[in-house]
């Protein structure tokens, strides 16, 4: 995995996946370091770029965003051309959670959320379907939630 962290390193890390609000003098009590040193290790890390940003994570229904919705598009010979084109277009929907390339028969991977399936429907037919390029759409409503997490598995 990550060679050059040791096991405190890897320790903190998978700490702050959990709950990057505790306190240092936790973390440190927690992996068998004293304070300072323990915040030194968390300020490299930061610098290397492991870390690359804290956030909170928030409940979506409990904001109204009942539906989560999973997108493969598939672009046309053009818009193949203007793929950058398009990955400027989704940067600009926040419905966008996530956007990824693919390899085989569609070209991108959407995450999207939305208040509910009409909501949905008017984002895909007044924003998604109106982007250029785009050939095909095919969307999937998530019915119910197995597993989501932001947590990387770290062997320790």
């Amino acid at each position: 995995m990550a060679e050059n962290l040791d096991r405190y390193e890897l320790r903190i890390l998978a700490l702050l996946q959990e709950d990057a609000s505790r306190p240092t003098t936790e973390i440190a009590e927690i992996v068998g370091l004293s304070q300072a040193p323990c915040w030194r290790r968390i300020q490299r890390l930061k610098e290397a770029g492991y870390i690359k940003k804290t956030v909170c994570l928030l409940d979506r229904r409990k904001l109204g965003l009942n539906a989560e919705i999973f997108a493969q598009v598939k672009l046309s010979a053009n818009g193949r051309a203007d793929v950058s084109g398009f990955s400027d277009a989704i940067g600009q929907f926040p419905e966008v959670i996530g956007c990824f390339v693919l390899l085989g028969s569609v070209d991108f991977m959407l995450r999207i959320v939305a208040e509910d399936i009409e909501a949905y429907e008017r984002f895909f037919f007044e924003k998604l379907s109106q982007v250029p390029g785009v050939q095909e759409i095919n969307s999937m409503v998530a019915l119910s939630e197995i597993k989501n997490t932001t947590a990387f598995p770290l062997v320790i």
